[in-house]
């Protein structure tokens, strides 16, 4: 029931974002030195970096967050300062949202009647009274 619930709610989300043409983030690789930061100007804790061996670090855009039900959902974010979003697919469809606000330790993205709340390893979608929490995986 749960897991109908989920991709009932996103092929809706979809149905919102046809007037889009598909994903138009590119991912590229930041400088070790950049910073992501909040709107309040510290540093957004949501945000996440890859290191590698020589201890390079880069942000890290692309998470896998799985439903309380199983259900696997790719999560991209993209930390354009001038177009950040979060681009949710699951079932080869993907919903992107726009920044709305953060602070140091929560970000919130929103599409007309959806929102999606970033605090930690946890991602809050709304839409109407129907609430899905997703879990950041370690895959």
């Amino acid at each position: 029931m749960i897991k109908k619930g989920i991709s009932l709610l996103l092929l809706m989300f979809l149905m919102v974002a046809c007037k889009k043409e598909g994903n138009k983030g590119i991912v590229k690789a930041e400088p070790e030195s950049q910073v992501i930061l909040a709107d309040n100007g510290k540093v957004d804790s949501t945000v996440g970096y890859n290191v590698d061996v020589n201890g390079k670090k880069t942000i890290k855009t692309d998470y896998v967050y799985k439903a309380t039900d199983g259900t696997l959902v790719k999560v991209v974010f993209n930390y354009d300062p001038n177009n950040r979003t979060v681009a949710i697919t699951n079932n080869k469809k993907t919903f992107t949202m726009e920044k709305k606000q953060s602070t140091e330790s929560e970000t919130t993205y929103e599409k007309d009647e959806m929102k999606a709340t970033v605090k930690g390893d946890s991602l809050i979608l709304h839409q109407g009274d129907t609430i899905i929490e997703l879990v950041k995986t370690k895959i």
